[in-house]
């Protein structure tokens, strides 16, 4: 890096891409920091820079001591190891400054030997002690998806056996009780159990009651009267649980029944056609639950207003993906266990095409990715379409 760069880095101080070390700066403390960069975006660590910006100088010892142990602190220390980027030593007005460049990792999350985990919180290096945040680190990293997390104490005993059976004759023509082997390796070979117990996906797929497994993964919905919030008055609310397919009936029902229906050109015996597609809702219902953030414990809300409906999904984005992506038909499938069997058992194609085809029947719909609070709002408008 060039002299003047550095100067105008030190004096705007630290953010979430620099980080200021002194030369006395040990190996636990580089790998610290070389760790939260790799979680979080990348950045650059300035070594012979203490914290009141003054460059210290590093001599020619210095240099040659740093020189060989930096980059064996990010193949040593770090796991899994780390490839540095651009690293070198330039000469300022006041001393030798070493400057480190950290890539964001490709294999977050990553840890140092204590197996501490460290993100980038503004000009801070953060441990990450949250449980559910270090499940979704390695969520995003596509190393353990929530839906495969085995439902502690669960067994064969808690499946809907006939339910089960009759899905089973319908994709494998066969009933369960003329197979070979025994149910507890069916469904382990179907990726629904292991060792005896089921797995998340497998309780809300075809479990006989979900809800005393997984209660948080249900649904609330309420109808409000006006076009906010209100502690009391509303026209309807109910907490809808069970079985997937059975949530998604009845998230559909609840809110095609607080909808407006519109007789058109049909006879006044006619239930007429409500005034937002029922494919929008065929399509965002089924989306909500089959990608929601199974790792947070929240339900899925469904709102109806006087303007507008909401689903809010817990769960920003995953990865990569933005509203413009998604849009596109571009999709990452955050639940790989839910998706291959939602479209068996839901109106879902699993090839992105979901929200385009809600747009295409309906296109007064904002999309909301908001990853402060960790949700996903679809806003689906009414009075206003023609």
């Amino acid at each position: 890096m060039e002299a003047q760069e550095i100067i105008e880095i030190l004096i705007n101080g630290e953010d979430s891409r620099h980080e200021f070390k002194s030369k006395s700066i040990g190996n636990a403390g580089l790998a610290k920091e070389m760790v939260a960069f790799s979680n979080t975006s990348g950045g650059i660590i300035f070594i012979g820079v203490n914290d009141e910006r003054n460059v210290e100088g590093l001599s020619s010892d210095d240099r040659g001591r740093l020189n060989q142990s930096v980059p064996n602190i990010a193949s040593d220390r770090i796991c899994p190891p780390i490839k540095l980027g651009n690293t070198g030593f330039t000469q300022l007005p006041d001393g030798w400054v070493m400057f480190v460049s950290v890539p964001e990792g490709i294999r977050k999350p990553y840890m140092d030997n204590n197996t501490s985990i460290y993100i980038r919180n503004g000009a801070n290096s953060q441990k990450i002690r949250s449980p559910e945040e270090i499940l979704r680190m390695f969520q995003n990293a596509g190393s353990i998806q929530a839906d495969s997390i085995p439902v502690r104490d669960s067994s064969v005993t808690d499946l809907d056996k006939d339910y089960f059976d009759n899905f089973y004759k319908k994709e494998y023509y066969s009933s369960i009780n003329n197979e070979e082997l025994s149910v507890p390796q069916l469904l382990e070979n179907m990726k629904l159990a292991k060792h005896g117990e089921l797995n998340c996906a497998c309780i809300l797929l075809f479990g006989s009651q979900p809800h005393n497994w997984l209660p948080v993964f249900n649904v609330k919905a309420v109808a409000f009267p006006g076009k906010d919030i209100e502690d009391v008055n509303y026209l309807d609310s109910k907490d809808i649980q069970g079985k997937l397919s059975d949530v998604y009936q009845q998230v559909l029902s609840f809110v095609l029944a607080n909808l407006r229906h519109i007789q058109n050109e049909k006879g006044f015996n006619s239930l007429g056609e409500p005034e937002i597609p029922r494919t929008v809702f065929e399509e965002l219902v089924t989306n909500a639950l089959v990608h929601r953030d199974y790792f947070v414990s929240a339900p899925v809300k469904v709102l109806v207003f006087a303007d507008r409906v909401e689903i809010i999904s817990p769960g920003h984005l995953p990865n990569n993906l933005t509203i413009e992506s998604i849009k596109m038909g571009v999709s990452n499938v955050r639940n790989p266990i839910l998706h291959s069997f939602a479209t068996k058992l839901l109106p879902y194609r699993g090839i992105g095409s979901g929200i385009r085809r809600a747009f295409n029947a309906y296109p007064d719909i904002e999309l909301e990715d908001d990853r402060d609070r960790n949700i996903f709002s679809v806003i689906i408008k009414r009075n206003t379409y023609q």
